[in-house]
């Protein structure tokens, strides 16, 4: 059996508070404005100054928190772990504030820009269309047209350059080595970084403690399958040391990684089961099955853009193993066990 998960520390530190995980590594809590309420950020030592990875949200109570713990602090460079807003959203401000230039992946560089500037299957309309074939009804579809492009308010500027991120990247980051982990399913080319010096990994969204990273399909790729490639790209941090401490982007650092692992796993299938069962005889909608997998209400835009994208990415998952068969008829699509 694999180890339990555990939590070193019993609090988060308050926001613009830096707290010292082992030497050379600083834990920074920022607050979001969802449901989910709070990101980590993190400090790692970097010659005169510290390297951060991940930014905040752009809204200017995270901007004031910077500045509080960046009072007696040299910004390097900004290492950014995935272009979601909650991690990219203030790396131009904090570029222009401290010089600190933008490290990422270009795959998720790439997203970041066509997110905000509304190119192809990355905008809204395609969004909509893409979860009306689904199924989703009039009222919530309208609901996430008057939300309008929330990324743009989460990441209104990127910066107009970038060093560019690679899987299996070694950075040399003040005294130490981190190793780049490239995992997909929740993201382009989501990076964590690995210290083995330290035993810390900083696993941004790709390994959660206590919440399921959100695996959403996107209208870009109507057909992928990120849920089969974030199973498989968790699968390879067993390879990492029991003891590892893992620095999360939401939830308190915690060891147990390969506990996790297992967990997650267990999670998704379940959810699967339960959608082999709801499909079985009666051909379902994404939109119809959202109760299946949510045993709560959806209760704005932001939450049914995330549940559809999930739904999805559980069904075609499921059709990629066979087990479920798509029906497209009259302009919607249909899950159905087969047989």
């Amino acid at each position: 059996m694999n180890a339990p998960i555990a939590y070193p520390h019993e609090t988060s530190p308050a926001p613009g508070v830096a707290v010292t995980l082992v030497p050379g590594v600083e834990w920074l809590c920022m607050p979001l404005p969802f449901a989910l309420n709070h990101i980590n950020l993190w400090l790692l030592a970097d010659g005169d100054g510290y390297a951060a990875v991940d930014t905040g949200f752009a809204q200017d109570p995270i901007k004031d928190a910077w500045k509080s713990a960046l009072t007696e602090r040299l910004l390097t460079r900004v290492i950014v772990t995935h272009c979601h807003p909650d991690h990219l959203g203030l790396a131009a401000w904090l570029e222009q504030e401290t010089g600190a230039g933008l490290w990422i992946a270009q795959g998720e560089y790439l997203a970041a820009h066509m997110m905000v500037e509304q190119v192809a299957g990355y905008r809204i309309s395609a969004m909509v269309e893409f979860f009306r074939r689904h199924g989703l009804d009039a009222a919530r579809m309208d609901g996430l047209v008057q939300r309008g492009n929330g990324y743009k308010r989460g990441v209104p500027e990127i910066p107009a350059t970038y060093r560019r991120l690679f899987p299996d990247q070694r950075l040399r980051i003040g005294e130490h080595e981190w190793r780049t982990i490239v995992g997909h399913g929740h993201a382009p080319e989501h990076m964590s970084l690995y210290c083995a010096e330290l035993g810390v990994l900083i696993s941004g969204d790709m390994l959660l403690p206590r919440i399921s990273t959100n695996i959403s399909v996107m209208a870009s790729t109507p057909l992928a399958d990120p849920l089969g490639l974030f199973l498989a790209s968790i699968d390879e941090y067993l390879a990492l040391p029991v003891d590892t401490l893992v620095l999360p982007s939401h939830g308190r650092p915690f060891r147990g990684l390969h506990a996790r692992v297992e967990q997650l796993h267990a999670h998704h299938a379940q959810r699967c089961a339960l959608l082999l069962d709801a499909c079985r005889g009666t051909p379902k909608s994404a939109a119809d099955l959202i109760p299946v997998l949510f045993d709560r209400e959806i209760p704005d835009p932001h939450q049914t853009m995330f549940a559809m994208g999930e739904s999805i990415a559980h069904l075609n998952y499921l059709e990629h193993a066979g087990k479920l068969q798509r029906i497209e008829e009259t302009g919607l699509i249909r899950f159905v066990s087969q047989p």
